[in-house]
């Protein structure tokens, strides 16, 4: 099998991580991290005008026409600088959204704007109760004057203090966690009716929980199908899921390496630690880790790309790889690096931190790990 990446991918890749090693030190993320809004508008900007924001979106739209191959080229190099602007909420979740389920005038309207960095967006779809479980929503949408009356909270959306437009899923009809019944609907952040309360999550990126009382909407707010929101959510969650991968595995690069290259450095009873020959043993485990999270990603991002029906299974292997590999990899770098692997001043905590985010987002390695048992169970 080919693992090639084109020309254009190429480019992508040495692009954006031009970007993280030129203008997107520690310090630079520290700062940016310290903000009100945690991320940089103008970062944003150049986003746009490198055209990274247009990668997987149609041409026709003024998009790259990128596949989730390109998404993971970029995803990667963002990880390894902990990049906090809001890609992967307003690119992969928001966007993603709009392209598989938007009517013809959002996709219009609003995907230019995304591609122009001039719209930012978040996908609230998280509840108190409902935990992993996309089904489980307890968000009413009802039917009123030709439109609907949204009620009910969100929590921990992704990007939801300083979105400009959500993507909210809400029931329609059904019982609370029946995967029928569920609709997506486009919601202006500063609709009356819209409460937001933002804070930062422990990897330094700010999310909200949003209140919706009585937010009126017209009847063009839905996005997709009537009552068919969920089978929207679930493929748009397999994406998210590869790009958080991608992501991750960038991660792991990168603490192995600066992990490497301290023990080179640091001394103990006059020697460098890298020559115990123990601490040997632990760098090749975490190298070996790493390396097989980058063989299962690939695996799963080429089923995703050709449509192979053991794409699902493939995604559901890659996320409990991913957790036990990542928590594998930072667990030893903060060892290796001793007391200072914890401190706020050092990289190496914040990576690790970002990881645990990483691993709790659309699913844990146990609950992925059920799924993947149940559908190896059907076959």
């Amino acid at each position: 099998m080919n693992f090639d990446f084109t020309e254009e991918q190429v480019m992508l890749r040495d692009s954006v991580a031009r970007f993280v090693q030129d203008d997107y030190d520690f310090d630079t993320r520290r700062r940016i991290a310290g903000s009100d809004e945690a991320m940089s508008r103008d970062n944003w900007r150049i986003f746009a005008e490198l055209g990274w924001l247009s990668i997987p979106f149609a041409e026709e739209h003024g998009g790259f026409g990128g596949n989730a191959v390109d998404t993971m080229v970029v995803m990667e190099q963002l990880g390894k600088g902990l990049v906090l602007e809001p890609y992967f909420a307003t690119v992969v979740l928001f966007g993603g959204l709009l392209q598989r389920g938007g009517s013809a005038a959002q996709l219009e309207h609003y995907l230019p704007q995304i591609i122009g960095g001039e719209c930012l967006g978040a996908f609230a779809y998280l509840e108190r109760q409902s935990r992993y479980e996309l089904a489980d929503v307890k968000t009413t949408a009802t039917r009123m004057d030709g439109g609907y009356r949204l009620d009910g909270e969100k929590v921990v959306v992704f990007n939801g203090a300083s979105a400009d437009q959500l993507i909210v899923s809400a029931r329609t009809s059904g019982a609370q966690s029946d995967e029928g019944g569920i609709s997506l609907f486009l919601v202006p952040a500063d609709a009356p009716g819209v409460e937001r309360l933002d804070y930062r999550l422990m990897d330094g990126q700010r999310v909200a929980n949003i209140v919706f009382s009585g937010v009126e909407l017209a009847a063009d707010a839905l996005v997709g199908e009537l009552d068919k929101g969920y089978e929207l959510m679930q493929a748009l969650v397999l994406e998210a899921n590869v790009a958080l991968a991608a992501e991750a595995v960038g991660i792991m690069e990168l603490l192995n390496a600066k992990t490497v290259e301290y023990t080179k450095t640091r001394k103990q009873f006059g020697v460098a630690i890298g020559s115990f020959q123990a601490l040997q043993h632990r760098m090749v485990d975490t190298f070996m880790a790493y390396e097989q999270t980058k063989s299962l990603l690939y695996r799963a991002v080429c089923a995703m790309t050709d449509d192979n029906e053991d794409a699902v299974t493939a995604i559901h292997a890659l996320k409990v790889m991913v957790d036990r590999a990542g928590k594998l990899v930072f667990g030893e770098a903060i060892q290796m690096h001793g007391g200072m692997g914890l401190t706020d001043e050092l990289d190496i905590g914040h990576y690790a931190k970002r990881l645990m985010m990483i691993n709790t987002t659309f699913g844990n390695g146990d609950y992925h790990q059920e799924k993947f048992n149940a559908l190896r169970y059907q076959q």
